[in-house]
């Protein structure tokens, strides 16, 4: 796709040390983890949410949801919800649906970093692809992003079905 060379280029730009991977089709954060055979705290999740007229760009470990609740209050939000396939599609028309990137910066969108991933001392996230990863250190995936940083995520709850 082509976000993945202007991502890298964004990169290179600004001197930011990363590394890129591939590896076969996987389109969850937590598959992503597995395929990179990283810990799903380290995976990058990138949710759209449309609130009051707005898009913003919540970034959370594989491990754990966005929390609505925590959303709409932190953000001071009246209303908040998932963005559609349709929206996120129109958004990021240069990504494969569902693989963008934490780098709202490059779409004019605002991002809000989950305080839990900010303490990772590495972050990886989809390059556009749902083969692509960028692996790069944390505290530099802040300084060229800017993202707020709080807490916006909770545990997921296992299902035992019994």
């Amino acid at each position: 796709m082509a976000l993945l060379a202007r991502l890298r280029a964004f990169l290179d730009d600004n001197h930011v040390e990363y590394t890129r991977t591939t590896h076969p089709l996987a389109y969850t954060a937590r598959e992503v983890a597995s395929a990179e055979h990283l810990p799903s705290r380290e995976v990058a999740k990138t949710v759209i949410i449309f609130g009051d007229d707005r898009y913003h760009m919540v970034v959370v470990p594989a491990s754990r949801l966005v929390d609505f609740q925590e959303v709409r209050y932190t953000l001071g939000l009246t209303h908040a919800r998932l963005a559609t396939e349709a929206e996120v599609g129109e958004l990021f028309p240069d990504c494969e649906l569902g693989a963008m990137p934490p780098m709202g910066n490059l779409y004019g969108m605002p991002v809000y970093l989950d305080s839990s991933l900010a303490e990772e001392p590495m972050i990886a996230f989809n390059g556009g692809t749902h083969r692509d990863v960028v692996h790069m250190h944390t505290d530099q995936y802040r300084s060229l992003v800017h993202p707020v940083v709080i807490s916006l995520a909770r545990e997921a709850v296992m299902r035992h079905g019994w």
